[in-house]
């Protein structure tokens, strides 16, 4: 019963954490995305909305990669004192919260983002073009499109491809992380 009661408020403590970091970083990203698009040109704009919607599925890629890598690729790497493979082994072992911060933290306000940059674009396309037909439908059309698409051709590559994939984001966090630091 105690350590039902502690995995509980563990989970609180968790769901907490998340809804604070979600809603601070959709503030932040939300207000500099919208100024900054609100003064770009359309194609400047197009090419951040892109970026957005591929950072967007590269994180959803990560988190499915996450949950599907074997710790046991990276206990041998770690004896071989392969860079990243202690990182890679701490994330696997936390793969729930990794997977949660990837794909639905960072890929759900890309796809906020993705939302509100395309709204943007829309109002921009319709004053210059002195347009009557709104083309956010269009636009949000296309960004779904590229979205959905795009996470579920990713969702194939992080299953067949987990290992590496986890390899180089340990070797990534492996530079912020204290596996680094003991050198």
């Amino acid at each position: 019963m105690k350590n039902k009661t502690k995995n509980d408020s563990s989970e609180i403590k968790w769901f907490i954490i998340v809804a604070v970091l979600s809603f601070v970083l959709s503030i932040f990203f939300s207000f500099i995305s919208a100024v900054a698009i609100s003064k770009l040109s359309i194609i400047p704009a197009v090419i951040m909305l892109l970026l957005v919607i591929f950072i967007g599925v590269l994180f959803d890629l990560i988190g499915v990669a996450i949950t599907v890598a074997k710790e046991s690729d990276f206990n041998a790497m770690a004896s071989k004192k392969i860079p990243g493979a202690k990182t890679s082994i701490k994330l696997i072992k936390n793969s729930g919260k990794v997977a949660n911060i990837c794909a639905d933290v960072i890929g759900d306000i890309a796809g906020v983002l993705s939302g509100a940059i395309s709204a943007l674009i829309a109002m921009k396309i319709t004053e210059k073009f002195n347009m009557t037909f709104d083309m956010q439908f269009i636009i949000s059309a296309l960004v779904a499109s590229l979205t959905i698409g795009g996470k579920a051709l990713g969702k194939g590559i992080a299953q067949r491809n987990s290992t590496p994939i986890i390899k180089v984001v340990g070797k990534i966090l492996r530079i912020f992380g204290k596996e680094n630091s003991k050198k």
